[in-house]
C-alpha cells in the first residue's frame, strides 16, 4: 500500500533526454550558433553566449517539449509517432516529476542569464520562453487556437537574434524574418500528420481547420516567403529551402493524407540540417568579410 502511494521525485536523466527530443535540438542550439556566425565572431568567449549555448540544449528543450507532452497526453496516447525519438508518451505518474524537473532546470538558468545578458537579449529570450509556454499551457494554450498555433512558433527563430543583442552587433533581420516564416510553415506541415488524433481529442489546430490539402498550401506559402526573404542574403540557401521544404509541401499537395504527411515527416526533421549545410558556404564567407551589415 505504501509503495502505491509513492511517486518518483524526479525523472531519470535518460527519460529527460527522451522528452527533450535531442533530434530537434538543432532548432535551438543550431539557430544560436548561426546567429553567432552572422555576427562575424564565431570564436567569441562571451560568457553570456556560452551559458546560452548550454541552456538551449536540454533545459530549454524540456521547456518546449516537456510542457507540450504534459498537456497533450490524450492526443499523444493516440499518436503512432509518439513513444520514441519523435516525442515521449508520458505515464500519469511522470507528470508531476516532469514539471518539477523542467522548472528546476529553467528557473535558475533564466535567472542567471538575466544577470549576465544585456536587457534586450534577456527580453528576447524571455519572449521565446513565454511563447513556448503559452503554446502548451492553459489558459492561452495557443496550440488549440488555429493560426495562432503556428504564428507562436516564431519563437524558434528568436535565438538567431540573441548573439547580436548580446554582443552589440546589428540584428540580421532578413535571416531572422526568413526563419520566422519557415517556422510557421514547418509547424503547419508537421501538424498535418496529427489531424486524426487532434480531431479525436477535440483540439483545433491550423491543420484540423484547413485539412491536409489546405495545410500543405498554407505551409507552401510560408516556405515561399522564407525563400524570398533569403534571396538577397544567399540565392543558394533560398534555393535549398525552396527545393526541400517546397518540395515536401508539393508532395503533400499531390497526396493529401495524414499518412503521407507522416511519411514525409523525417524529411521535415532534417530540413534544418540540409538548409544549414548549404548556408554554411556564405556564412564562412561572412566570417572573412566581417559582421552582418545593418539595415
Amino acid at each position: 500500500m505504501r509503495q502505491s502511494l509513492t511517486l518518483p521525485a524526479t525523472l531519470p536523466l535518460r527519460r529527460q533526454l527522451t522528452v527533450s527530443r535531442p533530434a530537434l535540438w538543432i532548432n535551438t542550439i543550431g539557430t544560436l550558433v548561426t546567429g553567432v556566425w552572422l555576427t562575424g565572431r564565431l570564436y567569441t568567449l562571451d560568457p553570456g553566449l556560452l551559458l546560452l549555448a548550454v541552456y538551449l540544449t536540454l533545459p530549454f528543450n524540456l521547456l518546449i517539449y516537456g510542457l507540450n507532452d504534459l498537456w497533450d497526453r490524450e492526443e499523444d496516447a493516440r499518436s503512432s509517432r509518439k513513444g520514441g525519438w519523435q516525442g515521449a508518451r508520458l505515464a500519469e505518474a511522470e507528470a508531476a516529476p516532469l514539471l518539477r524537473v523542467t522548472l528546476a532546470w529553467n528557473l535558475p538558468a533564466l535567472t542567471a542569464l538575466a544577470l549576465i545578458l544585456p536587457p534586450r537579449a534577456t527580453a528576447v529570450l524571455a519572449l521565446a520562453a513565454a511563447l513556448f509556454a503559452a503554446y502548451s499551457l492553459p489558459p492561452l494554450r495557443l496550440k488549440a487556437r488555429p493560426v495562432l498555433d503556428g504564428l507562436s512558433n516564431v519563437a524558434y527563430a528568436l535565438p538567431l537574434a540573441l548573439p547580436a543583442l548580446a554582443l552589440g552587433t546589428p540584428v540580421p533581420w532578413l535571416p531572422l524574418l526568413a526563419l520566422m516564416a519557415y517556422s510557421v510553415g514547418k509547424h503547419a506541415f508537421d501538424a498535418a500528420q496529427d489531424i486524426p488524433a487532434d480531431r479525436h481529442a477535440g483540439t483545433a489546430t491550423v491543420a484540423t481547420t484547413l485539412g491536409v490539402r489546405g495545410t500543405a498550401t498554407y505551409a507552401l506559402a510560408w516556405f515561399a516567403v522564407a525563400a524570398a526573404l533569403l534571396c538577397p542574403v544567399s540565392i543558394l540557401t533560398a534555393l535549398a529551402l525552396a527545393l526541400t521544404c517546397g518540395g515536401m509541401a508539393v508532395s503533400l499537395l499531390r497526396r493529401p493524407t495524414p499518412e503521407h504527411a507522416a511519411r514525409l515527416y523525417p524529411l521535415s526533421i532534417v530540413t534544418p540540417w540540409i538548409v544549414g549545410a548549404v548556408a554554411g558556404v556564405p556564412l564562412v564567407a561572412l566570417l572573412v568579410r566581417g559582421p552582418w551589415p545593418g539595415p
